[in-house]
């Protein structure tokens, strides 16, 4: 992990900042809200149940909604602080409220006796009684940021997550580690600190000088927030000379946004802003469409199943042309030809399953599923050519209803012997390094996929001379070739940009 140490801090500070961020402007709302509701009753309950859905939506879901809002939408570090600051918010609300109501009636009317005006009795009575009840509050919106932080890697907003992500989809423990060790300490010192500062504010002596110290330190903190927001890059389409290059969250699609991005680099002066690891088909595609991207690397059928929703057909030229066609006139994007190679859907078991039973392809695999596991990938249970149609093509009955988990998590789920049967992809490099094998799709249900790259037309607009890169790729990237990059990446643990580096010197591009 020793070479990892660099990447560690940058991605540890990037997730201080995105929780810094998110527990400012959740703070700035939240506990002020929750004053308010003690002065207004009949907000409280509609207020908090705002709160409590915000709470129960799963946190992706805000993440992808989030995409298609303007202004605080689109991907990267402004709509994650977003939806990280609204998760903070019932704690503060809640808590603040409970702190304040809950305070002894007797004291409000002596403070009321004294002349004291509403204003002057939530300042020097109210919030400094409640303020260890306020603090906890705080305390769990902190450790709840944290651990939530790390999902905004799934929009390219950075952070710890970026590891976790990464280590999934090559199944690569260590790099799991390396995001969940650290976000795992920051929680933890977080919820120290914040904890020791609600027991000296039971010492009434030092709580003054806490207040201040608290005053002064929120003070800092909302300083170096919006530090850290004016010294952000910008979104794609509003930096002059940046091209933003995005890619699903598995290996190949990282290597190819890896090889979009280099070769950039290399054939013009403009810069690249990578957004790797997005959360899959559907946050790329209305990103790039949206303009948060400029560009990344799809699947001819994937396009055609999964965006125009048409049921599949096998014809790859005329799953091209009908693709491009509706890209353009619906979308604006360009469809470039392929880059060489398909990808396709795989139905994979182990080796040994396959020996024992002498299995060849899915209609023979049939037969033994009603006493199999089976786990997909999120997104293909929803795709018009995901499960539902693959099982009615096959007759596929499990043991069980199949698992639905996280890509890349299926080959270690499989391998560990979890699941019997699972669904990756064709090129995948740690298929052979893990003793699978991939069933022929003898019935030719999966439509063709053929790697192709998407850009905005906006964006070759502005920048004609991509069109000369990226038709430079076309052809050039063979199955065998990507296979290879996806093994040394999965298998060999090296580098992304090493390995597309040396790719690019071979093939002269």
């Amino acid at each position: 992990m020793g070479n990892l140490f660099p990447e560690i801090w940058l991605r540890t500070g990037e997730h201080l900042v995105l929780v810094a961020i998110a527990m400012t402007a959740a703070i700035a709302i939240g506990i002020p809200l929750g004053i308010l509701i003690t002065r207004q009753p009949k907000l409280a309950k509609p207020i908090l149940a705002i709160a409590n859905a915000i709470q129960t939506i799963p946190s992706l879901a805000i993440f992808g909604f989030l995409i298609t809002v303007p202004f605080l939408g689109g991907i990267g570090k402004a709509p994650a602080i977003v939806a990280l600051s609204l998760y903070a918010l019932l704690p503060l609300i809640r808590n603040t409220y409970t702190g304040i109501t809950s305070i002894d009636p007797a004291i409000r009317e002596a403070a009321r006796a004294m002349g004291m005006t509403d204003r002057q009795m939530l300042v020097r009575v109210e919030i400094p009684l409640a303020l260890g009840t306020i603090l906890t509050g705080v305390r769990v919106a902190t450790v709840i940021c944290v651990g939530i932080a790390t999902i905004a890697a799934a929009i390219g907003g950075g952070g710890l997550g970026v590891f976790i992500f990464q280590g999934i989809a090559t199944v690569n423990n260590q790099l799991i580690l390396a995001g969940a060790i650290p976000s795992a300490t920051i929680a933890i010192i977080a919820d120290g600190a914040i904890g020791w500062l609600e027991s000296q504010l039971k010492q009434p002596g030092k709580r003054k000088r806490l207040v201040v110290g608290l005053s002064v330190g929120t003070a800092i903190l909302l300083g170096l927030s919006l530090w850290a927001i004016a010294s952000q890059q910008p979104l794609a389409l509003t930096t002059e000379g940046t091209i933003v290059i995005g890619s699903k969250n598995f290996t190949e699609q990282v290597i190819l946004g890896e090889i979009l991005a280099q070769a950039i680099e290399a054939k013009t002066d403009l810069n690249v802003d990578r957004r790797f690891n997005l959360g899959g088909t559907f946050i790329c595609h209305e990103a790039v469409k949206a303009g948060k991207i400029d560009g990344y690397i799809e699947y001819t059928g994937t396009a055609f199943t999964t965006i125009l929703k048409k049921q599949p057909i096998s014809d790859p030229k005329e799953v091209f042309r009908q693709v491009k066609q509706a890209y353009q006139e619906k979308f604006q994007l360009e469809f470039f030809p392929s880059l060489g190679f398909e990808n396709t859907f795989a139905i994979v078991i182990r080796q040994e399953d396959a020996d024992r039973y002498n299995l060849k392809t899915i209609s023979e695999a049939a037969k033994y599923t009603p006493q199999w596991k089976a786990g997909f990938g999120y997104e293909f249970f929803e795709r018009q050519d995901g499960y539902p149609g693959l099982s009615k093509t096959y007759g596929l009955k499990f043991a069980q209803t199949p698992q639905a988990m996280e890509l890349g998590l299926v080959y270690k789920a499989l391998s560990e012997k979890q699941v019997d049967l699972v669904a990756g992809n064709s090129t995948d490099g740690v298929i052979p390094v893990l003793n699978f094998v991939i069933l022929e799709d003898d019935k030719r249900y999966f439509p063709p996929y053929e790697a192709v790259p998407i850009f905005n037309q906006k964006t070759l607009e502005k920048y004609p001379q991509l069109i000369t890169v990226i038709n430079g790729l076309v052809g050039k990237i063979s199955a065998s070739d990507m296979q290879q990059l996806n093994y040394q990446v999965d298998n060999q643990e090296r580098a992304f940009k090493e390995v597309v580096q040396v790719f690019l010197e071979s093939k002269e591009l």
